[in-house]
C-alpha cells in the first residue's frame, strides 16, 4: 500500500458513497438497462430525488420547461448526465459534516465549485460532450486536500505555508513532507470509491497532464487549467495575468487558447453563486 492509499484507508467517514449511487452506477453499467430502470432507482431515494430535481430546474441548467419527475429528468438530460449529477450531489452530502482542523471549509468548497465550473465551461467550449463529467472531476480535483488535512493537519498546513513563502510547487513540498501529494490522494480516494477509471486518472494527472496516459490527458489538462485559473482568481489576478501562467501543453491538449480565459472566467463567475447554493446550501447559510 503506497502512502496515498494508506492515508485514504484511515478515513472512515469516506469509506463508501451512498448505496443509491452504486445502484445508479449498476444501471448504467448494464447495457440492457432502460430510462425507466434508472428512474426507478433514483425515485426510490427521496433525498436524491429532491436534490436532482432542484438542480435540473435551476437557472444553471436553463431548461425551457420545468421538470417535475425523475423520469422526465432522465429523458431530457440522458442517463449519463443524471448519473453525474447524482454523483455530485452524493459527494456534497457526504462531506457536509466534515470540518478538518486548520481548514476553511467554506473556502475549500467555494473553490471546488469554481474549478468544477471552469472545467465544465472549458469542455463545453471545445464541444467535449458529457459536460457533467467534467463538473464532477473539477469538484473532486482537490478532494485529496480534505483527506490530508483530516489525517495530517499539521504537515498539510506546513506544506501550504512553505509553498507560499518559498515559492515552491505545492505538490513537491507535499511529497517531501507527507510522502504524497493532493492529486495522488484524491485519485486514491476515487479509486477506493470504485468510480470510473477516467475520473481517477484525470485527478491523478492534473499536475502534469502530459505525464498521464494519452487517453486521459485532455481531462487532466482541463483540471490543470481549472486549478491555475482558480488559484489566480484567489490572488486577484486579471484574466490577462492568469493566461501566461497556464502551461503551453495545456492549451494544446484542451484545444483552448489563452484568449478563452476571460470568457471561461466570466461564465464560471456568473454561475458560481447559484451552483454553491445548489450543492452546498450550508455554505450560504454560514456566510
Amino acid at each position: 500500500m503506497d502512502k496515498a492509499q494508506e492515508m485514504v484507508a484511515g478515513i472512515e467517514e469516506l469509506a463508501s458513497l451512498p448505496a443509491v449511487y452504486h445502484q445508479v452506477r449498476g444501471v448504467l453499467d448494464n447495457s440492457d438497462s432502460s430510462i425507466m430502470d434508472l428512474s426507478n432507482v433514483v425515485s426510490a431515494d427521496a433525498a436524491i430525488t429532491v436534490r436532482l430535481l432542484h438542480v435540473v430546474n435551476s437557472v444553471y441548467f436553463g431548461l425551457m420547461s420545468r421538470v417535475e419527475t425523475v423520469s422526465r429528468a432522465v429523458s431530457v438530460l440522458g442517463m449519463q448526465q443524471v448519473h453525474d449529477i447524482v454523483l455530485a450531489t452524493s459527494v456534497s452530502s457526504m462531506f457536509k459534516g466534515m470540518s478538518p482542523g486548520n481548514m476553511n471549509m467554506t473556502r475549500f468548497w467555494s473553490n471546488s465549485v469554481m474549478r468544477a465550473l471552469i472545467a465544465r465551461t472549458g469542455a463545453e467550449m471545445v464541444r467535449a460532450g458529457d459536460l457533467e463529467r467534467f463538473f464532477v472531476a473539477g469538484l473532486l480535483a482537490d478532494i485529496g486536500h480534505l483527506v490530508m488535512y483530516q489525517r495530517e493537519p499539521g504537515r498539510a498546513e506546513q506544506a501550504q505555508t512553505r509553498s507560499e513563502t518559498e515559492g515552491l510547487p505545492l505538490h513537491e513540498v507535499e511529497r517531501e513532507l507527507l510522502g504524497c501529494d493532493y492529486a495522488q490522494v484524491g485519485a486514491a480516494l476515487v479509486e477506493k470509491w470504485n468510480l470510473p477509471p477516467r475520473l481517477s486518472a484525470a485527478i491523478a494527472g492534473q499536475i502534469i497532464p502530459t505525464a498521464t496516459e494519452q487517453i486521459y490527458q485532455h481531462d487532466a489538462a482541463l483540471l490543470n487549467l481549472a486549478r491555475v485559473m482558480t488559484d489566480g482568481m484567489e490572488r486577484k489576478l486579471s484574466s490577462e495575468e492568469i493566461a501566461p501562467l497556464v502551461d503551453e501543453s495545456v492549451w494544446q491538449l484542451t484545444g483552448l487558447k489563452p484568449a478563452n480565459v476571460a470568457t471561461i472566467r466570466l461564465i464560471a463567475e456568473m454561475n458560481h453563486g447559484e451552483v454553491v447554493t445548489l450543492f452546498f446550501p450550508q455554505l450560504r447559510a454560514a456566510a
